[in-house]
C-alpha cells in the first residue's frame, strides 16, 4: 500500500514537472512569436516613415515600390505568425494596392527631377538621415535577392549623388560666407575640403567636373587675394620700419 502511494506521488510529481515544462515551452514560444511580430511591425513603421521623408527628395517610384514590397513581406510574416490577429488581412490588402500603384508609376516614370539642396539646416540634416537609412535598407534588400543588381546600382547611385551634392553645396556655402567676410583662411579650408571630397569620389559625373572647375577658380581668387593682402601688409611694414629709422637718425636738436 505504501509502495502504491509512493508510486502515485512520484507519478504526480513527474506529471506536474511535465505539465510545467510544456507550459514554459508554450510561454517561451509565445514570447518569441511576439518579439518576431514586433520586429515585423517595426519594419512596416520604418518603411512608412521613409516613404513620407521621400517627399523631400526627387520622385523615385522604384524606391517607393521597394519599401512597399518590404512592408508587404513583413505583413505576410506577421500573418503567418498570428493568423487570427485583427487588422493584418486588411493591411495586406492595402499594401498590395500601394505596391501595384508604385509599380505602375515606376513603369511610366518620366524625366528625373533635379535635386535642389534646401537652405534650411534642419531640413538638410533630415534629408541626409533619410538617404542613409534608405541606402542601408536598399543594400539589405539586395543582399536578400529581393532587389536586382541593376535596380540597386541605379537607385544607390542616385542617392549617393544627392548625398554628395548636399555635402559639397554645404561646404561651398560656408566657404563663400567666410570669403564675403574676408575670412580668407577659413574660406580656403572649406573649398579645399570640398575639392578633396570631389577628387576622392569614385563616380565622376558632370556635376563633379563642374564643381571641381568652379571651386578651383574660387581657390585661385582667394590665393590672389591673399597675395595682395600679404603684399599690402609687407608694404605697410616696410613703411613703418622706414619711419622708425627716420625718427632714429634724424638730426638732434640743440637746446
Amino acid at each position: 500500500m505504501v509502495a502504491i502511494i509512493i508510486g502515485l506521488l512520484v507519478a504526480l510529481i513527474v506529471f506536474v514537472v511535465i505539465v510545467s515544462a510544456i507550459q514554459q515551452h508554450k510561454e517561451k514560444q509565445e514570447s518569441e512569436k511576439k518579439i518576431k511580430v514586433a520586429k515585423q511591425k517595426a519594419i512596416i513603421d520604418e518603411n512608412d516613415e521613409l516613404i513620407i521623408n521621400l517627399g523631400n527628395l526627387p520622385s523615385s517610384p522604384n524606391l517607393v515600390k521597394i519599401l512597399n514590397k518590404r512592408s508587404l513581406n513583413a505583413a505576410k510574416a506577421m500573418q503567418a505568425l498570428m493568423p487570427k490577429a485583427k487588422g493584418i488581412k486588411s493591411r495586406i490588402q492595402d499594401l498590395n494596392a500601394r505596391l501595384e500603384a508604385a509599380e505602375d508609376l515606376a513603369a511610366n516614370q518620366s524625366k528625373e527631377e533635379v535635386f535642389i539642396v534646401p537652405d534650411n539646416e534642419q531640413q538638410i540634416l533630415s534629408i541626409l538621415q533619410c538617404i542613409k537609412k534608405i541606402r542601408v535598407t536598399l543594400k539589405s534588400e539586395q543582399s536578400k535577392g529581393i532587389v536586382d543588381a541593376q535596380t540597386f546600382t541605379q537607385e544607390d547611385h542616385r542617392l549617393d549623388a544627392m548625398q554628395l551634392k548636399i555635402n559639397i553645396e554645404s561646404l561651398v556655402k560656408r566657404g563663400s560666407q567666410a570669403q564675403s567676410k574676408e575670412m580668407l583662411g577659413s574660406a580656403r579650408q572649406y573649398f579645399e575640403k570640398a575639392l578633396q571630397t570631389l577628387a576622392s569620389h569614385p563616380i565622376k559625373t558632370e556635376y563633379v567636373a563642374t564643381k571641381q572647375s568652379e571651386i578651383t577658380s574660387q581657390l585661385a581668387d582667394i590665393s590672389d587675394s591673399l597675395k595682395s593682402t600679404n603684399a599690402q601688409d609687407a608694404a605697410k611694414k616696410a613703411k613703418s620700419e622706414e619711419n622708425e629709422l627716420d625718427v632714429l637718425f634724424q638730426p638732434k636738436q640743440k637746446w
